[in-house]
């Protein structure tokens, strides 16, 4: 089976331009999605940091809000497309999907119809609470009782609803945290500092998950620079999310002189996504204004400065990969199952 590097960050803190630093390392949930999927398809696995240093896993990663079921996520997506036909008219930003409690749509939609609501009743009062919430940025429970909203339920009803899915949330971030801890590639990774061209070489693919860890160490490595060059040279798929292409800025240029992603479309977490994120203190609608102690540097002007094709989704944290030539790369966490696949398709393993 193809052998990949899972190379990750090992950077612990993040310098901000307002010279205090924020812990950082790798996003959990884009470094256990990715490798769970690579393992599973039978793909030799290795874990790989520049130093050799055991990778640390981002605190900010491991909240909650990141970790919501896969039915909750969805069943709130399909609640937010009702705000306006065009996706172009409504902008969603994190805080809407993670801090106003709308995650709870689901559940009460559900407890409405236990309450003999019809489908379309029950949806309906769902929309509507869910839709001033966006508008007026108030919270989805407060929205639901204050605006006679949630039908026969109680305000400790409703309440339960979203106190019920946030508990599921905890849990899954616990498995997460507990599931990487007992991965033996993330507690004594490999030094990609000690390896030889041979040996990088010997990889079918390399795949790097985001967290702002790799704007620290992986953005001008040298030994990155020989690993890209060198799977590069044998069109071996190169692989990324979120904060992870920026370790392509570490890439070398080619035998014309040009950087060897000149060109290439490529898609990395946004400005946009960046400024609504820890350490971003504030969101900012000027993306030329940058919020008090945010990062230094922004990776998505980064790479277009580099002189790639920038690509990414119509709207923000939404699942986007990027597929060019031997390039693969991922928007934001909610890419990690599509990057994974995408890279299974390219080893002809999916």
């Amino acid at each position: 089976m193809p052998r990949l590097m899972f190379l990750v960050s090992s950077a612990h803190s993040l310098p901000l331009d307002d010279g205090t630093t924020h812990p950082t390392g790798y996003f959990a949930e884009e470094a256990l999605t990715p490798y769970e999927r690579f393992v599973a398809a039978g793909l030799d696995v290795d874990v790989v940091t520049p130093d050799g240093r055991p990778p640390y896993a981002d605190p900010y990663g491991l909240d909650p809000i990141f970790h919501y079921p896969d039915e909750d996520e969805d069943f709130l997506a399909s609640v937010t497309r009702t705000f306006a036909h065009d996706v172009d008219d409504i902008r969603l930003t994190l805080r809407h999907l993670t801090e106003l409690g709308m995650i709870a749509a689901r559940r009460v939609f559900f407890a409405l119809r236990e309450e003999g609501l019809t489908a379309s009743d029950a949806r309906d009062l769902v929309d509507r609470a869910a839709r001033i919430c966006w508008e007026q940025d108030r919270e989805f429970v407060e929205v639901l009782v204050s605006e006679n909203l949630a039908g026969p339920l109680s305000a400790s009803r409703v309440q339960a609803a979203l106190d019920a899915v946030n508990l599921d949330s905890r849990a899954e971030s616990d498995r997460v945290a507990r599931a990487l801890s007992e991965i033996e590639g993330f507690r004594a990774p490999l030094d990609l500092s000690r390896m030889s061209v041979e040996q990088m070489a010997a990889y079918d693919a390399v795949f790097a998950p985001g967290g702002h860890g790799p704007m620290v160490d992986l953005a001008d490595d040298d030994q990155v620079q020989r690993l890209l060059a060198v799977l590069h040279e044998k069109t071996a798929p190169i692989a990324s999310l979120c904060h992870g292409p920026a370790m392509l800025l570490a890439a070398p240029a080619g035998t014309d002189g040009q950087w060897i992603f000149d060109g290439y479309r490529v898609t990395s977490i946004t400005n946009e996504e960046e400024y609504q994120t820890e350490p971003a203190a504030r969101p900012v609608a000027d993306e030329s204004q940058r919020p008090t102690g945010a990062v230094p540097w922004q990776l998505e002007s980064a790479l277009r400065n580099a002189g790639v094709v920038f690509d990414d989704a119509r709207a923000p944290w939404t699942s986007h990969v990027v597929v060019d030539r031997n390039l693969i790369t991922g928007q934001n966490p909610n890419s990690s199952e599509a990057v994974a696949d995408a890279v299974l398709k390219s080893l002809d393993v999916l």
